[in-house]
């Protein structure tokens, strides 16, 4: 990765009702709850006051329904066509697989040797019935960041933030499996520099 990569624009979906209850989403198409709409047309106000020639940037979602939404809200919020943006399959949320739906105080309940060995090795450990660890998903997200030719808004999930942090800013996987990742503002990573605004 070359410092003069396209600036990133990243936006995580809006709150579902799964992220309030603190449910393991993953994969599972849960739609944006009240709160999530208000923030992605929050996300939206705050992408203006970063991208001057905001119609010059390219716009890519993932295909699930929470952020599809939040990309169709931010871009209307800023005076674009909803729909004028590409989806982007590697961008999908990485698959908590048969946790999909519990929350972590149910998956110690259930499965107290599997998390405690998710919590000793976070970034490396993928979840039973096919889950995907952030070391696969960063593995899967790669290919979209060699792809990128312009500066470029990204409406994803928190594990995909996560790994860019560790592809393209240097973040140990450590830190960036634990690290806060918002909702309603925008992720700017420049180079190997990121921000939250």
């Amino acid at each position: 990765m070359t410092a003069s990569r396209p600036t990133i624009y990243f936006i995580r979906h809006g709150e579902t009702d799964w992220n309030l209850e603190g449910r393991l989403q993953g994969q599972k198409d849960i739609p944006l709850n009240d709160l999530g709409r208000v923030q992605a047309e929050e996300a939206g106000r705050r992408l203006q006051t970063l991208a001057p020639h905001i119609e010059d940037l390219a716009f890519i979602a993932s295909p699930m329904g929470r952020t599809r939404e939040t990309m169709e809200r931010l871009r209307q919020t800023i005076g674009l066509h909803p729909e004028g943006y590409r989806l982007d399959e590697r961008l999908v949320e990485l698959t908590f697989g048969s946790w999909e739906g519990m929350t972590w105080k149910e998956v110690r309940k259930a499965e107290p040797q599997m998390a405690a060995m998710r919590e000793r090795d976070k970034w490396n450990y993928a979840p039973p019935g096919g889950g995907e660890s952030y070391a696969m998903l960063t593995e899967r997200i790669r290919p979209v960041l060699e792809d990128l030719t312009r500066d470029t808004v990204l409406v994803a999930h928190g594990g995909v933030a996560r790994a860019f942090l560790a592809l393209c800013c240097g973040v140990s996987p450590r830190q960036a499996a634990s690290i806060d990742i918002w909702q309603g503002r925008v992720l700017v990573i420049e180079g190997r520099n990121h921000r939250w605004v």
